[in-house]
C-alpha cells in the first residue's frame, strides 16, 4: 500500500524535483519499468469519486487502463529489457483488518454520495454505480481485469515493435502478496 498523498506533500516541500519536460529527448532510458498496477485500476475505473451518476463501462474502464499502461511504456519510459506489472494479491493476515476497515467506511462514503446527489436532483441508479471494493484479489471484477489485462499484453507483444523486445511480466490478483512486495521480490 502506497503512502497517501506523500508525493504531494514531498512536491510542496522541495519543488524542483518536478521538472516539466518539453521535448521528449530529454528523457533517460530505462532498461526495466515496474508498475504497481492498483493505483492504475482505480484511477481508471472511478476517476471522479464524488460523482454518484457518472459511471463507467466495463469497457470504458478497460480502455483507460489500456491506454494508461501503453503511453506509459510507449511514450513516457520505454523500458529496453522488462516490464513487470503487478496487482495486489491476498494480503497478509495483519494487514487484513486495516483493509476491512478501509472498504466498510469506502461502502458508507458511496452511500453518502448517491444521497447528496439524490438530494441535488440527480438520477441514481444503483445498481449500476461503480463500487471501488471490487477492486479487491478474488473477486469477479479483478478476475475480469485480470484477463483483459493479459489479453492486452498478448496484442501488445505481436501488434508493437516497443512491445515486442520486452521481457512482460503480469503477477495477478491470484498472486498471493502486495504488488509493492511482488515487485521487490522479483
Amino acid at each position: 500500500m502506497g503512502v497517501p498523498k506523500f508525493y504531494r506533500w514531498l512536491s510542496e516541500r522541495y519543488p524542483q524535483i518536478n521538472v516539466v519536460l518539453s521535448d521528449n529527448s530529454l528523457l533517460p532510458e530505462f532498461d526495466n519499468m515496474y508498475l504497481d498496477m492498483n493505483g492504475i485500476i482505480h484511477a481508471c475505473t472511478h476517476p471522479n469519486e464524488d460523482t454518484a451518476s457518472n459511471t463507467l463501462t466495463m469497457r470504458e474502464m478497460m480502455l483507460a487502463i489500456f491506454r494508461y499502461i501503453d503511453r506509459m511504456v510507449s511514450e513516457i519510459a520505454k523500458p529496453k529489457k522488462i516490464l513487470f506489472m503487478a496487482i495486489d494479491g491476498c494480503a497478509p493476515r495483519a494487514k487484513m483488518n486495516q483493509q476491512r476497515t478501509r472498504r466498510f467506511r469506502a461502502a458508507q462514503d458511496r452511500l453518502e454520495s448517491m444521497e447528496k446527489a439524490r438530494q441535488a436532483g440527480q438520477e441514481v441508479d444503483e445498481t449500476n454505480t461503480f463500487d471501488s471494493n471490487c477492486i479487491t484479489p478474488g473477486t469477479e471484477f479483478m478476475e475480469q481485469v485480470g484477463k483483459h489485462i493479459r489479453w492486452f499484453i498478448r496484442k501488445k507483444i505481436k501488434d508493437d515493435p516497443i512491445w515486442r523486445n520486452l521481457e512482460v511480466v503480469f503477477s495477478g490478483h491470484d498472486v498471493p502478496g502486495e504488488g509493492e512486495h511482488k515487485i521487490m521480490q522479483f
